[in-house]
């Protein structure tokens, strides 16, 4: 067993929202695999709560359908005997007595209580765990994203979670954070001298951050259209990402010293609001189209609902007021119904002054750096060079390329997998302190807000196009492009 796959403290793990969508496609095979690689000692309980009347077999069976072909059947029915199964409404007396009898009847383990729950069902849960003292010892609780709807109901639900755990229990979590691209961004920053001094407005032109998807809101239409694109990407996971490219080097890798330095970046962050909003952001919904090559539906269709003013589409161009980052902007976007599935961020470099190169050599192409969050996660850097060959000198523009996966032969773990047993560890470096919800929502609620007040509907788009042509505008008018390369 290497360092890095060594087992963790024996502990229980209650996942509420068990039979939900992100407790199977996520959760679980994240803890499967981690069981596979000899990380989860055999005393420990992965428990899914839900309302659905199933007892430990059904569930085990349930789970062993869904995920047999992604998991080897002989691991995965040993796996399943460390699943076990509680119904319970948070709003309901019924079961809560057997279910901490059952969740004390192990008191030495370390106890992680998930939420893959509606934001509206956090503050009871936590209640009932409060009340059964399951909060007590070596308790934390994982909270899913979105936190409220903005800083008045986010402050709601932090103030009341924060009577029953401490901010040292409370795991605020964004799966972006755990992505191995993210991780390696930290150590291509403040690993290497090459970057570190030219991470800055004198050699930096922009900075693209895009996460693009191919699917439509699906079965969660409803959550989705209470939340638009906005709250459910840019205010969490976008500028997540958005800090860990701007942020200052923190003193270490302590969890306090990253997540000062981060929070720095989100006080910083010029206000958009009615006076800027229509030039700096661009929203959208996507109409009838054809997307991974089969028609698919508008948004309106899929959701019944003709009248909807939530967007599916964001682009905005933001802007960090301090000295490093002055001048530099931040062009940013998401969208569902687009051409790929591909998250990524790009840091275009200032081109060189002056070009000693006669015109028949080629243009000159700005470097970049382009770190790929998925589907191929990996890190390109885009340089000029001699093409090969005799005769006259010719440019290419061609990447230094390093997929994670061809070069270290490895499968790259989901980031749930890395994050979960954080929780357990008690490592809270990647999960998200209570002022960084808060400022998120400061900084994004104006924006909401001047959306509102302009009565104006988002802008249609094509399904499988790069969104309304208006989010072109945006980065052009600048003399810049989206990078939409596909090598």
């Amino acid at each position: 067993m290497t360092a890095s796959s060594q087992s963790v403290e024996p502990f229980d793990l209650v996942i509420f929202g068990g039979t939900g969508d992100l407790a199977v496609r996520k959760l679980l095979p994240a803890l499967f695999h981690r069981f596979v690689d000899g990380q989860i000692p055999a005393s420990s309980r992965i428990v899914g709560v839900a309302r659905e009347a199933l007892d430990d077999a059904g569930y085990r069976a349930q789970l062993r359908e869904a995920l047999i072909g992604i998991c080897e059947a002989g691991k995965l029915d040993v796996f399943l005997q460390q699943v076990f199964y509680r119904p319970l409404d948070a709003r309901k007396d019924d079961g809560w007595d057997d279910f901490a009898a059952f969740i004390g009847a192990q008191p030495e383990h370390i106890r992680v209580f998930y939420l893959s729950t509606s934001p509206e069902l956090f503050v009871d849960i936590c209640n009932r765990l409060g009340q059964y003292k399951l909060n007590q010892g070596a308790s934390r609780v994982v909270l899913e994203k979105p936190i409220g709807r903005d800083l008045a109901s986010a402050n709601q639900i932090n103030d009341a979670v924060g009577k029953v755990f401490s901010e040292s229990q409370t795991f605020r979590i964004d799966h972006y954070l755990g992505k191995e691209t993210v991780q390696n961004l930290l150590v291509l920053r403040f690993g290497n001298a090459l970057f570190e001094p030219l991470w800055n407005s004198a050699h930096i032109d922009h900075v693209q951050i895009t996460v693009a998807e191919t699917l439509g809101v699906g079965h969660r239409g409803a959550y989705y259209d209470r939340a638009g694109a906005l709250r459910d990407m840019v205010q969490n996971h976008i500028l997540q990402l958005l800090c860990m490219v701007a942020m200052e080097p923190p003193s270490s890798l302590a969890p306090d010293a990253v997540r000062d330095e981060k929070l720095k970046v989100l006080h910083s962050l010029k206000a958009i609001d009615d006076s800027n909003a229509a030039q700096l952001t661009v929203r959208g919904q996507y109409r009838a189209g054809v997307a991974e090559g089969a028609s698919v539906p508008g948004y309106p269709d899929e959701l019944g609902n003709s009248k909807s003013n939530t967007e599916t589409f964001v682009a905005l161009k933001a802007e960090i007021a301090n000295w490093r980052w002055a001048g530099v902007p931040f062009y940013l976007r998401t969208g569902k119904r687009l051409p790929s599935r591909v998250s990524e961020i790009v840091v275009t470099f200032k081109p060189v002054p002056h070009s000693i190169f006669s015109a028949d050599a080629g243009q000159l192409a700005q470097n970049r750096l382009v770190l790929r969050l998925q589907p191929d996660e990996g890190v390109k850097l885009w340089l000029t060079i001699k093409h090969p060959g005799p005769g006259g000198l010719r440019l290419r523009h061609v990447p230094l390329d390093m997929s994670f996966a061809e070069a270290f032969g490895v499968q790259q773990p989901d980031a749930y997998e890395r994050l979960l047993l954080d929780v357990v560890r008690g490592n809270p470096t990647l999960f998200m302190r209570r002022d960084e919800v808060e400022a998120a929502w400061r900084w994004a609620g104006p924006v909401l807000a001047a959306w509102s007040a302009s009565g104006e509907a988002p802008r249609p788009y094509t399904a499988g196009s790069w969104g309304p042509s208006a989010a072109v505008a945006l980065i052009e008018r600048d003399g810049r492009t989206w990078n939409e390369d596909s090598e």
